[in-house]
């Protein structure tokens, strides 16, 4: 019998996990695939939002404020890979204006200081982005947006909860839930667990999770974003996050590079039917690209690397579902759409406060250890490595971004199993490079049969059994130049 049961290994399963790993509960976190950070939680801009993005008096104004907050901390426990670069909300015009000027009032209403918000003029833009549109008029610049890794961060988060001493059942779909008297009996496809508590944050299926024990009053839509990732060689392009000025018409695409240096433009939003379709097609990548040339006109397409789609949980009550429901011990911790990144970590803070008022008796760990180090190794211009050495730590298995098989092992090593090449690239940045896997998907391959003890024929690539249908990249290439 476990205390507290989580439905959903996403970043806000994982944070939960790890809020509650700091009390001497028993946890179980049930993940329907084969890893962690599978979902929306895998593929999502990155950013490190301000408050101003959701309105004042929301859970979603509320949460973005306080987990924006605590990213600094978070990432110096855990190594995951954060900075804060700061971003600008551009204006193009008299009605873009008018719109800064809501959001600036917004931000206030929110929390944030008049530190860290200003409206600033074309000059100063061009100070802090020197390519940005000769167009932009002026900007919402808020100082403390950051860009994360979003599938590194949760990995971290589920790792350190796994170390203290979190059960993670993984490849354990749930199919039904029952309550009997004081606990729950969730049963997955492998097992039954019984749980005193239990909470939903499965994310894009979390209507699917509440109506077996029929507390849903809300419905989740999936809302696809489709996204553009460029080599490193254009990552001098932006210096923050580059948002646009919303109107009614569209909210606009971001500019922005990843932790690892590479720019990205993106999304689009498209409501859809199926909730596994992660496809991407021409005609919307072409708008994502059309979008961000008003802001930053001068990137380079032939220099794409790849496309990719993900899929944002926008529930029927369109702010973040985080309760209680009339199942006593059943809470949900639903409708985690945009900023959800930002805010799972005070996401957690306030699903253990419930919780607590519910009755679950929280006494803090004497031996909670909130440290995990970092698997990726940084590496200088010195750094020795060949492709065939014969030292983990100098044999270089992805050329592209000098991931090791050191780091590979690594991985490997933590408390976390891993099954397959994503997984791996997950947390190295392998497959990631110019090449995109040609060189050393099969290296990969190599070490996991020999680490897992299995032909090698038998190491898969993805964790997920469905496979998107993304447009080719020299196709879409070639489609461009040919416009």
């Amino acid at each position: 019998m476990y205390d507290v049961s989580i439905i959903g290994a996403g970043v806000v399963g994982s944070a939960i996990a790890r809020e509650l790993s700091k009390y001497n509960l028993s946890v179980a976190l049930i993940e329907k695939e084969s890893d962690v950070s599978t979902g929306a939680s895998k593929a999502n801009t990155g950013i490190v939002h301000g408050g101003y993005v959701a309105k004042a008096g929301t859970l979603k104004g509320e949460l973005c404020i306080r987990g924006n907050e605590m990213y600094e901390k978070l990432n110096e426990e855990l190594n995951f890979g954060y900075k804060k670069t700061g971003g600008l909300v551009l204006a193009f015009d008299d009605q873009d204006q008018k719109a800064l000027k809501k959001i600036y009032q917004n931000a206030l209403e929110v929390g944030q200081s008049e530190e860290e918000i200003e409206i600033i003029d074309a000059e100063q833009i061009k100070e802090i982005e020197p390519h940005v549109s000769d167009q932009v008029e002026s900007a919402f610049y808020c100082k403390t947006i950051g860009v994360t890794s979003p599938y590194e961060f949760t990995i971290a988060l589920a790792e350190n909860a796994v170390d203290n001493g979190v059960d993670l059942k993984l490849e354990s779909e749930v199919i039904n839930i029952e309550k009997d008297n004081d606990y729950f009996e969730i049963e997955t496809v492998k097992e039954k667990v019984e749980s005193r508590y239990l909470v939903n944050a499965a994310g894009i299926y979390a209507d699917k999770v509440s109506n077996m024990l029929d507390a849903a009053d809300f419905k989740i839509y999936p809302m696809r974003g489709e996204y553009v990732v460029f080599s490193k060689s254009q990552s001098h392009l932006v210096n923050s996050v580059i948002f646009q000025a919303p109107n009614p018409e569209t909210k606009g695409v971001v500019a922005t590079t990843t932790t690892h240096g590479n720019f990205m433009i993106g999304p689009n939003a498209e409501e859809i039917d199926k909730k596994n379709d992660v496809s991407t097609s021409f005609k919307e990548i072409k708008y994502v690209i059309d979008q961000a040339r008003r802001s930053i006109p001068d990137f380079d397409t032939n220099r794409m690397l790849t496309t990719f789609a993900g899929l944002r949980p926008k529930s029927t009550r369109e702010d973040f579902i985080i309760e209680e429901t009339e199942v006593k011990g059943f809470v949900q911790a639903a409708g985690i759409d945009s900023p959800g990144l930002t805010s799972s970590p005070a996401i957690a803070e306030k699903v253990v406060k419930i919780l607590n008022e519910s009755g679950l008796e929280l006494k803090k760990k004497e031996d909670f250890n909130p440290y995990r180090p970092a698997i990726i190794v940084e590496k200088d211009e010195g750094f020795a490595g060949e492709i065939e050495h014969q030292d983990p730590e100098k044999h270089i298995i992805c050329r592209c971004e000098d991931v090791t098989e050191a780091e590979i092992l690594d991985a490997l090593s933590r408390s976390i199993p891993i099954k397959t090449t994503d997984a791996i690239k997950r947390r190295t940045w392998a497959k990631t490079g110019e090449c995109q896997a040609n060189f050393c998907e099969s290296r990969i391959k190599k070490i996991l049969s020999r680490e897992l003890n299995i032909p090698v024929e038998e190491v898969e690539n993805r964790d997920e059994d469905y496979v998107p249908e993304r447009i080719d990249i020299y196709e879409l290439k070639k489609r461009l130049r040919d416009q």
